[in-house]
């Protein structure tokens, strides 16, 4: 490896600091592409998410047990998709604070569903009510009797709320807090409910299925040409880096020839054993 001064000394040649501009200049272009390319995963995954979120909606429902079990792992494939399950509602209701519907801010009437199939706990939204006030102990619709039948659209659960809010209500549908105040076992996502047998009484607003996704990743293929292009610009910076080297290298080599070639220094001659013998004498 060359002495820094000197590999310093080649790069501030003009012909290096010409060659040095022009990559510049290319790896600027291959950065502004890989980013052009990451925007590009991003909308195609969202593009894809939102088709398979309309799809979901419009699907035929399938039975719970056949798409989800208790206690495990909620895939992301599983958000809006259509389902039918047979249960009891247990008393134990809750109200789900902050909720915004058609811009205006209400709770969501969310009942514990002990699954007939499974005998695990299924968090059930039942609709949504204007007002904190309207959806009281006392003025909050009921969950019907006995065994129902329930048809709705899945979501993942949501992260642990704040916990700062009067008894009998939530923040967030949680069901790794609601294990606690429910007993379980519990299933890891929640039902949005769309039609329920027997029907349910009273004023609550039954929410529609979402025709988009909240987040739909990043499509792989475009994700990876982006990675290919920010490759491409620290190949052209670590090139001229190599250049730079080389040249480097070959403006020093005849020198180092050049002492190599030379030699050691002469040692100083010592006298002739004849002569130091006949000035003894």
């Amino acid at each position: 490896m060359p002495p820094w001064n000197e590999l310093l000394r080649t790069g501030r040649s003009g012909r290096m600091l010409v060659l040095l501009l022009v990559l510049l200049s290319a790896a600027v272009v291959c950065a502004r592409l890989g980013v052009w390319q990451l925007d590009r995963a991003v909308q195609r995954g969202e593009s894809a998410a939102a088709a398979a979120a309309a799809k979901a909606a419009v699907a035929p429902p399938e039975p719970l047990t056949q798409v989800l079990a208790p206690q495990t792992s909620f895939p992301s494939a599983l958000v809006a998709h259509t389902v039918t399950v047979s249960g009891t509602f247990e008393p134990d209701q809750l109200l789900v604070t902050g909720r915004v519907h058609a811009g205006t801010v209400g709770v969501l009437v969310l009942s514990p569903l002990r699954v007939t199939a499974t005998g695990a706990v299924l968090p059930v939204v039942r609709g949504w009510v204007p007002d904190l006030a309207a959806a009281s102990d006392l003025m909050a619709p009921a969950a019907a009797d006995g065994t129902v039948e329930v048809t709705g659209y899945l979501q993942v659960g949501e992260a642990a709320g704040t916990g700062v809010v009067p008894p009998g209500q939530i923040d967030a549908i949680s069901p790794a807090e609601l294990v606690n105040l429910w007993q379980g076992p519990i299933y890891s996502g929640y039902l949005v409910l769309s039609g329920v047998t027997p029907a349910q009484q009273g004023p609550i607003t039954v929410l529609e299925p979402p025709t988009t996704a909240s987040s739909g990743g990043l499509n792989l293929q475009s994700l990876s040409y982006a990675l290919q292009w920010w490759i491409f610009g620290g190949f052209a910076l670590l090139l001229w880096g190599r250049m730079v080297r080389d040249e480097t290298q070959d403006r020093l080599a005849p020198a180092d020839a050049a002492v190599g070639a030379a030699g050691p220094p002469d040692a100083p001659s010592s006298p002739a054993p004849s002569a130091v013998a006949t000035s003894e004498r």
